[in-house]
């Protein structure tokens, strides 16, 4: 009975050091610059928008649904920041959604930032490769001005959070 506790004992460890050891690889990997991502996703009126269009401009993009209530706790930080910093920063939202929902969210709230329609599958994998790997929303992601991805943040996000990241690249 001691040898079957032993071995169960030795094996919860091995799992949680390998558990541990793939963490910090991510954590580390994370923290690295990375490139953008190309990518091109329609505006509310259909027109195709890509990262080249803001260049040299820091890029706050947002991974963002209608139906998410952290994702919508979010936009009006989001906003007030795009007003305040719109010189040298821009914002845009990308919605894991359908083009109607974001009508409908647009036209009740006035978002000052471009958001952009990426539907479902094109959203989340555009996401992953920018880090987001448990597909969670909201996920936020920050390109400094030579578009490189420095920040990446899984979860609802504060204006005071953001700006320690934003501030120092202005």
């Amino acid at each position: 009975m001691k040898t079957i506790q032993i071995i169960c004992i030795i094996a919860l460890l091995a799992l949680t050091a390998g558990i541990g050891v793939r963490m910090f690889h991510q954590w580390q990997t994370e923290r690295q610059p990375m490139p953008l991502a190309t990518f091109s996703f329609p505006d509310l009126n259909g027109t195709p928008h890509s990262p080249s269009e803001w260049q040299g401009k820091i890029l706050v993009l947002n991974f963002w649904a209608t139906w998410c209530p952290s994702c919508l706790k979010e936009i009006p930080a989001f906003m007030l920041l795009q007003s305040q910093y719109r010189e040298k920063v821009q914002f845009i939202g990308i919605a894991l959604d359908d083009v109607e929902a974001v009508k409908i969210f647009q036209q009740k709230t006035a978002v000052n930032y471009p958001l952009l329609i990426s539907g479902d599958w094109a959203g989340f994998d555009l996401a992953k490769k920018l880090g987001n790997f448990v597909s969670a929303i909201p996920y936020t992601v920050v390109v400094n001005s030579e578009g490189l991805v420095i920040y990446h943040h899984a979860g609802e996000l504060s204006a005071s959070e953001l700006q320690t990241v934003v501030t120092p690249l202005l």
